[in-house]
């Protein structure tokens, strides 16, 4: 248990916070630029992330499967299992990537179309969407990369090749929207090419960190070759774990969908006031994900006890600081979404929403942290069930009456976004005191397994 004992959740946290950050402000340093081209460029680029966002939760089966599972062979101390779930998982997710990306390149005017987008909304839309959806599966392959690099307690290193994606996206965005030193001006083609071309540099440097500092030297027959019951075992935590993000991102397109009925300047609004939100919820995103780590290690050795006091340390932190920033974010709401717009009506809009986190980022919290710590005992199952019946039999039902039918527009949408997360939030409360997911651990039952085997 040596591996464990170096690792704090500060240690692992912190620069999980920097990259979160950072790579929300990927989105939000192209929101800002495209909105230099238009208002209707930023809805355009809006819409296609939102798609774009989906597609890559399709690519988290693969990589947050493998990190659950290589993380609890590692608190096991059976790191030579460790290369094989690794090459099996980089592989695997290279494959399906392709895949995701041929069909939305093939398909991308008829999804856009699903929006409603017309014109030349619809046209700098499906340019981009062709171009970033057609380059996902380097995406994927530095998704699971960064999470084999991450469970082994190298958050420093994917911090830093974060940073350099950006500022190679930032320096793009800026040379193909503004056109200095005679580059073209590009526009929404512009701000796609440089987040390729990001991702692709970022790619080179994962494979070096991966075999000079990870120490995962992986041969060309690793990749080829893999089992099928490591396969199994990678999905049968990789799909109920990205289920569950699936479902709310399919409610999230649902969401936009309603959004765009009421107009332009409503969908506007929302991305504007989403992109700020963003920085709030990259606390809980890097404690929950840091305290994944540190769970999977302490149940891959069989220290459950040690395990349930970790999630509400983890927990009771987590809300102090979201609120923390919530407050400052409320404090300068108005200068931040001028950031963004001119617009009166937008930015008046806005800052309700934002005041609205008060009660929308505590149950966030709920639902992050938590339910990282319960996908890292191996129990997400439940959450994905949890999230189907909610979300879908509950809250985008109301989202449509409230918004739509009643006529609150985004004020009643975001009220029912405040009650589906804490309705959730509490379920995987009360499923973590239960402590039901002592009995889901993968390490245990295979170690049982063998024992009783021998």
């Amino acid at each position: 248990m040596t591996n464990m004992k170096k690792l704090s959740l500060f240690a692992i946290t912190w620069p999980l916070f920097i990259e979160s950050s950072l790579q929300m402000f990927m989105r939000t340093s192209d929101t800002f630029m495209v909105s230099h081209v238009s208002d209707g460029a930023v809805a355009a680029v809006g819409v296609s992330n939102q798609l774009i966002i989906f597609t890559f939760l399709l690519l988290q089966v693969i990589s947050a499967g493998s990190a659950i599972v290589i993380s609890q062979y590692l608190g096991a101390g059976k790191t030579e299992d460790v290369r094989r779930y690794a090459a099996g998982a980089i592989s695997l997710n290279f494959v399906f990537g392709l895949l995701v990306s041929g069909v939305i390149v093939i398909f991308s005017k008829s999804l856009l179309g699903l929006f409603g987008l017309e014109g030349p909304m619809l046209g700098q839309a499906q340019v981009f969407l062709s171009i970033v959806g057609g380059a996902l599966f380097i995406q994927a392959v530095n998704l699971t990369i960064s999470s084999i690099t991450q469970v082994h307690g190298y958050t420093r290193y994917t911090m830093m090749v974060s940073i350099g994606m950006n500022l190679l996206n930032l320096t793009g965005n800026y040379l193909f929207i503004f056109g200095p030193f005679g580059f073209p001006k590009l526009g929404v083609p512009g701000v796609a090419i440089s987040a390729v071309c990001s991702q692709l540099i970022g790619l080179l440097v994962y494979c070096l960190i991966l075999r000079k500092i990870v120490r995962l030297r992986l041969s060309l027959r690793d990749f080829i070759k893999g089992r099928l019951a490591d396969l199994k075992k990678i999905l049968s935590i990789g799909i109920p774990t990205a289920g569950n993000q699936l479902v709310y991102s399919i409610s999230q397109l649902a969401t936009t969908y309603f959004i765009t009925s009421l107009g332009a300047e409503m969908l506007s609004t929302r991305i504007y006031t989403q992109n700020i939100m963003y920085f709030i919820m990259v606390l809980a995103i890097s404690l929950g994900r840091g305290t994944q780590i540190i769970i999977g290690r302490l149940v891959g050795a069989g220290e459950q006890e040690a395990a349930y006091r970790q999630l509400f340390r983890s927990l009771a932190l987590s809300l102090f600081l979201s609120l923390a920033c919530v407050t400052l974010i409320v404090l300068f709401r108005e200068h931040l979404l001028g950031i963004f717009t001119s617009d009166p009506q937008i930015i008046a809009l806005g800052a309700v929403l934002l005041t609205m986190g008060f009660l929308l980022e505590p149950a966030r919290c709920l639902n992050i942290v938590i339910g990282e710590a319960l996908r890292a005992t191996g129990d997400a199952r439940f959450i994905v069930m949890t999230g189907v019946c909610v979300i879908w039999g509950l809250c985008v039902p109301l989202t449509y009456m409230m918004g739509i039918h009643w006529g609150y527009g985004l004020v009643g949408m975001w009220a029912v976004f405040v009650m589906d997360e804490g309705l959730r939030g509490l379920l995987l409360l009360y499923r973590w005191r239960s402590r039901a997911w002592e009995k889901k651990v993968l390490v245990t039952r295979e170690e049982k397994t063998s024992t009783a085997a021998m």
